[in-house]
């Protein structure tokens, strides 16, 4: 009680600036502290993490090993792909056999999108490419959509259950930040995480891995990001029906498409505006 006295004491004659700037400053303290406390369970949550790696390999093992018999050229062309030419490649091989075996194709897809999402590992792009040349335009965009979504709230999860001592030991200051800028979008937050779904502002890694620290609710992070990942995927899944003709990644981006994303990335804030508006007239 004597300590909430003598907080309530240092605040009062303070405008409301100052009292956000003391509060930034006790968070940040807070953080500090939690980076000092947990040092010792940084190596736990790096051992933890790398075993649940290994039993997500396993299981992406399992899963192809269901896959029919291929050539030894084909099995070379079954990679996680790197470039387009990986892409092209794999491709080939899927087209072929995606009629007869078509469930084994699509679970293998399913599961591959979301390993890579889960384990941030680069090379999605790709993939959402692939879906546009593989399957129908809607099934391949909801494809994309639900491995996105799911991928990275996996990713949440295993932030939130063993990540939150790498983000306090390696990533204090710029969670500090975005927590800031969170707090201020915290009324309408599923807009705020499809605004940076759709913009390159922040890497998708690290929403997926600080939003647990900073208390984004999963069910919003999981609509936001499917949501937002829709527009960016319709421009790859879309040059996914040219696949053959693309010959870097950055082919599948075009002006039109840049603009597109950018309408569809202010759409998308214009609410937040609005509201802001409304909330200072009616005050």
């Amino acid at each position: 009680m004597a300590k909430k006295r003598r907080e309530i004491s240092e605040t009062d004659g303070l405008s409301p600036v100052e009292t956000d700037v003391k509060s930034g400053d006790r968070d940040s303290q807070l953080l500090k502290e939690a980076q000092h406390s947990i040092g010792g369970s940084t190596r736990m949550s790096l051992l933890i993490l790398a075993s649940i790696f290994a039993c997500s390999a396993f299981v992406m093992y399992l899963v192809y090993r269901n896959f029919p018999e291929l050539s030894d050229d084909e099995m070379q062309k079954i990679k996680i792909p790197k470039d387009m030419d990986d892409a092209k490649a794999l491709g080939t091989v899927l087209s072929k056999y995606k009629d007869t075996f078509y469930t084994q194709v699509l679970v293998a897809y399913f599961a591959t999108y979301i390993f890579l999402q889960t384990f941030a590992i680069p090379g999605s792009i790709f993939l959402s490419i692939l879906s546009g040349y593989l399957y129908p335009f809607p099934l391949a965009l909801f494809l994309v959509c639900l491995c996105s979504g799911l991928g990275a709230s996996f990713c949440y999860m295993l932030s939130y259950l063993v990540g939150r001592p790498v983000v306090y030991k390696y990533l204090t200051e710029r969670a500090q930040k975005w927590s800031q800028q969170v707090d201020k979008h915290r009324d309408h937050l599923i807009n705020y995480i499809i605004f940076l779904r759709i913009t390159p502002f922040l890497p998708n890694w690290f929403i997926n891995i600080t939003s647990p620290v900073i208390n984004v609710p999963l069910g919003v992070f999981f609509v936001g990001t499917f949501l937002g990942v829709a527009p960016p995927s319709f421009v790859a899944i879309n040059a996914g029906t040219t696949l053959y003709k693309l010959t870097t990644a950055g082919e599948a981006v075009s002006w039109n498409s840049l603009a597109v994303l950018g309408i569809l990335a202010v759409l998308s804030i214009l609410p937040v505006c609005f509201q802001k508006k409304l909330q200072q007239k009616l005050e």
